[in-house]
């Protein structure tokens, strides 16, 4: 690593617990071609009930919630909602938070799934026993999911089919969260617990959840290989990243399959963040190590149990034509679009295990009126925000080689280390064809460019990345433009002509701009008689 560094840089900072927040976050921005990228984001939830009210209710939670008497049960990687809803449909709770504000028996009452203590006089001591038998549930799946198998058979031999259906997946997706027998230490001990292993392709973090004595719930995530991996700074990532910079509502101690050197480092770190001692072990016998035993052993078998798929096979074949640093399992694209430089628009689109993920595309309201200008503008702005959303492994651009050369100079600036591709629309008579099925669409690197035969399924796959970031772009343009001639709309029948509005737009770059000048600014535009209009309906 040392050979190929061509300078060293480093920055001062006040302590150790500093140093580790400050490594953790330039990862994620500059993505450092021998450091692993953890991608898992989430924040488990956690079902709770707060005893201080008369009649107490559950429900979910992802951060510490405030008071005196709540009881956490969880973390769920996956069911937590399901579990929830059983547990409301199988005892005779208060449904939902304003039930009570009702004073009056309401339709959960007539269908028999609440007391309606807001009519009637429900002694508390008696709703606290529901309360029990609904922890017991909580805490007992097993239980839980015989009791739902039971109203699934009744919905079946009543013909009610579909809620059937519906009880059947919710069954299905309380299972998935805990694939592991129940494990019983015969102790109400909280544990969570990490384990890492590899073979030449991947390698999968894993995560246990043991509470009271019984394993809850468990997760796990798969990392390719590119450059290798360090199993001892992967638990140091996979440990920081899960636990975030939140206290979590319910403080375990961390187990281990394999010590790693910044241990005492990431203790004085979680430490400071639950605001009491943390505590990781690295057990070698006992209890402990056999449920070290038991995630290790699952975390081989999830190993041999993941084939590639014929994506994955298409992916680090265009490694390889590309000449990539890594195989680009997660593709972020980009395109802009607009008119006569008007309802100036990008969009950019989040690829990974085969799909496009919905919760990751972006859409920007952009100033520049060149194409040019607007992929920086673009550009710049995602990498601004890779502290909160980390690079992928690959930019592909709607664009040829002037706009890739801007991509890889942006990110030169920027000091990071990402693979771009560009895919222009083959041109005949001087104009791009955009055919599908038959456009023989060129692939640009910073190596070589590539004319790949329309069934090459590399090239499919690129122009279909392409295709849905035009798509996103070109939908956001229409609702941008629409929503501008409204603006321009309103503004003409209050008196303001075309030519001032044009004359607005190029100053302040959109609506949105204007709307936001103070009155003093739109006068310097146009005179105060129509900045006093415009300020007023705005």
């Amino acid at each position: 690593m040392i050979l190929q560094a061509v300078s060293i840089n480093y920055i001062v900072v006040d302590s150790e617990h500093d140093a580790l927040i400050l490594e953790n976050s330039l990862i994620k921005q500059l993505k450092p071609k021998y450091n692993i990228l953890l991608r898992d984001d989430k924040t488990y939830p956690y079902i709770y009930i707060d005893y201080t009210q008369e009649y107490p209710r559950f429900d979910i939670t992802r951060k510490i919630i405030k008071g005196k008497e709540i009881k956490y049960f969880g973390p769920y990687s996956t069911g937590a909602r399901d579990i929830l809803d059983s547990i409301y449909q199988t005892h005779k709770l208060v449904q939902k938070k304003s039930c009570l504000k009702g004073k009056k028996a309401c339709l959960y009452y007539q269908i028999e799934q609440c007391l309606a203590p807001c009519e009637f006089d429900v002694a508390r001591a008696d709703y606290l026993e529901i309360v029990k038998s609904a922890i017991d549930k909580i805490n007992n799946k097993k239980s839980l999911v015989k009791d739902l198998e039971k109203t699934m058979h009744l919905y079946a031999e009543s013909m009610r089919f579909e809620e059937a259906g519906e009880i059947r997946d919710r069954i299905e997706r309380i299972q998935k969260s805990q694939n592991f027998s129940y494990i019983d230490i015969l102790s109400n001990e909280n544990f969570d617990i990490f384990a890492i292993s590899k073979n030449d392709q991947r390698a999968v973090i894993l995560r246990l959840f043991m509470r009271n004595g019984k394993i809850i719930s468990s997760s796990y995530d798969f990392i390719n290989l590119n450059n290798g991996i360090d199993i001892e700074e992967s638990y140091e990532r996979a440990i920081i990243e899960f636990y975030k910079n939140e206290k979590p509502p319910i403080i375990s101690e961390i187990l281990i399959a394999h010590d790693f050197s910044a241990k005492k480092l990431v203790v004085s770190h979680l430490s400071e963040l639950f605001e009491k001692k943390a505590k990781i072990s690295f057990p070698l016998r006992g209890n402990k190590k056999k449920l070290i035993d038991l995630a290790l052993l699952n975390t081989q078998e999830l190993l041999k149990n993941r084939k590639e798929s014929s994506e994955e096979h298409i992916l680090r074949e265009l490694q390889d034509l590309c000449q990539l640093s890594v195989t680009p399992y997660r593709i972020e694209t980009f395109d802009n679009s607009h008119m006569a430089a008007s309802a100036t628009v990008g969009a950019m689109v989040v690829y990974e295990k085969e799909q496009f993920v919905k919760s990751s595309r972006r859409v920007y309201h952009l100033e520049a009126k060149d194409e040019y200008g607007q992929m920086r503008e673009v550009l710049v702005r995602r990498i601004e925000s890779f502290d909160k959303n980390p690079p992928p492994d690959l930019w592909v651009l709607d664009g040829g080689t002037t706009l890739l050369k801007l991509a890889l100079d942006i990110l030169e600036s920027f000091g990071i280390n990402l693979d771009v591709v560009a895919i222009s629309k083959e041109k005949i008579d001087a104009k791009s064809k955009r055919a599908k099925g038959s456009a023989k669409d060129i692939l640009h690197t910073s190596f070589e460019s590539f004319k790949l035969d329309t069934k090459d399924k590399r090239l499919q796959l690129m122009q279909r990345v392409r295709d849905e970031a035009h798509k996103n772009a070109i939908n956001f343009h229409k609702k941008t433009k629409l929503k501008n001639d409204q603006e321009s709309n309103l503004l003409r029948i209050k008196g303001i002509s075309s030519a001032k509005i044009a004359k607005l737009l190029k100053y302040f770059g959109t609506f949105e701009n204007i709307k936001n000048a103070s009155l003093r600014e739109v006068s310097t535009i146009l005179n105060e008689r129509d900045a006093k209009i415009i300020k007023n309906e705005y």
